[in-house]
């Protein structure tokens, strides 16, 4: 049970309920995570609006899942990992052993996405302060001095989700059960 309330269009600030309305539409159901988030506007419309802009990044929508799923397996995030895999799985074209790997933070076999993959745990691990090292080799595996910042974009996407879900102790919906890494590994 979350430690904040989880509101829905019928007890949502009228300032949340446009956003509930759109979540809906987008998800066919209300994430608990943007439930929790309606308790404050401002963060409810900025988690959507970074998402947003994060979607127009140069980075391909499956770079950018590594990067979420990356980022919530780190933050220890459960509900973001399930979330994130539906999407790698359902839309950006994963297998479920790429998607295992990352969520065990494994070599997929894709030079790219590991790519993606190391890059973004530097970031996190080292708050942004990568050795020149771990950028060089981020830049020499094809990608851009823009998408280094579209990576911390997505870190940034990332960090208010999972430290959402993680202070409410958030429970992961019906909906993305079968994504949890235990599920989805057969644990």
């Amino acid at each position: 049970m979350s430690r904040l309330p989880v509101l829905n269009l019928e007890n949502a600030p009228a300032a949340s309920r446009g956003f509930i309305d759109r979540s809906i539409r987008n998800n066919g159901f209300l994430p608990n995570l943007v439930g929790v988030l309606a308790n404050a506007p401002t963060a409810l419309e900025t988690y959507l609006t970074v998402a947003e802009i994060n979607s127009r990044s140069s980075l391909t929508l499956a770079e950018r899942e590594v990067v979420q799923i990356i980022a919530a397996s780190i933050h220890g995030c459960e509900f973001c990992v399930a979330g994130h895999t539906a999407i790698a799985l359902k839309k950006a074209g994963f297998d479920k052993n790429t998607v295992i790997a990352l969520q065990n933070r494994a070599p997929t076999g894709d030079a790219r996405l590991d790519a993606v993959a190391d890059f973004t745990r530097a970031v996190i691990v080292s708050r942004g302060a990568v050795a020149d090292g771990e950028l060089q080799q981020f830049l020499k595996a094809g990608f851009t001095e823009a998408q280094v910042l579209e990576v911390i974009l997505g870190v940034s996407l990332a960090s208010l989700c999972n430290f959402t879900n993680n202070l409410a102790r958030n429970e992961i919906n019906p909906q993305l059960q079968a994504f949890r890494p235990a599920v989805l590994q057969g644990e």
